[in-house]
């Protein structure tokens, strides 16, 4: 296996973002006060967007939310979660670039800000075996204390955690012939920066504009 495939999730893979859509499904299916809730999503996805949110803030408020439920109804909210709304989000031109790779023989792997127990499941429904994602802090019990391990994983934090983890299976980067990392956004500049082809996916303004400069290609799987 001489190629590497990285991807990011949320709007890029996915036509959104699942973070953000697993706070709207707790809202919307009354587990937490609607309002209160709502409203620091609402912001800290703001935040997200203009390239100022503090990683550790924003997953230890989400991980908190996680640490209200015993892990049996939690796995059982996300199972509605994926039912309701990411399997009806994954889309044939995200199927179809995965396979493409899968196909290949690549090394194929999700790097996602987003915490692990959101993502797992994700990652499975699109036949990804590799994620590399926040890691919630969990109990005996497997319920999630609230807390996170470790660096999270976005901006210059995918480097670390894709390093660590390519370490790990014995394999670094510059080992593999050819690597690709597919991103929509500008946060995903450190990592996009380190593989041989950088992927501008379903590009937000900023990474556009700096993908147009450098002349990385860019590719529109859907319209979100």
């Amino acid at each position: 296996m001489s190629k590497l495939a990285l991807f990011d999730l949320d709007h890029t893979l996915l036509p959104l973002d699942s973070d953000y859509e697993w706070g709207q499904f707790l809202v919307r299916t009354g587990a937490v006060d609607a309002a209160a809730f709502k409203r620091a999503n609402d912001d800290f996805f703001a935040q997200y967007q203009a390239g100022t949110l503090d990683p550790v803030e924003y997953l230890e408020f989400s991980l908190g939310t996680l640490a209200r439920f015993p892990r049996v109804e939690l796995d059982a909210m996300h199972r509605r979660f994926m039912t309701e709304v990411i399997e009806p989000a994954i889309l044939p031109p995200a199927r179809a670039l995965l396979r493409k790779h899968q196909d290949a023989g690549d090394l194929v792997a999700i790097v996602t800000a987003t915490n692990r127990f959101v993502t797992a499941p994700i990652a499975a429904a699109l036949g990804v075996e590799h994620l590399i994602a926040a890691i919630p802090e969990e109990d005996a019990d497997g319920r999630p204390t609230g807390k996170l391990l470790g660096v999270p994983t976005s901006g210059a934090g995918k480097v670390i955690h894709t390093h660590a983890w390519l370490e790990q299976i014995g394999t670094p980067l510059s080992a593999f012939e050819s690597s690709h990392f597919y991103s929509d956004s500008h946060n995903d500049i450190p990592l996009l920066s380190v593989v041989t082809h950088p992927v501008a996916t379903n590009p937000n303004a900023a990474l556009a504009t700096h993908a147009t400069t450098l002349g990385w290609p860019s590719l529109y799987l859907f319209n979100d």
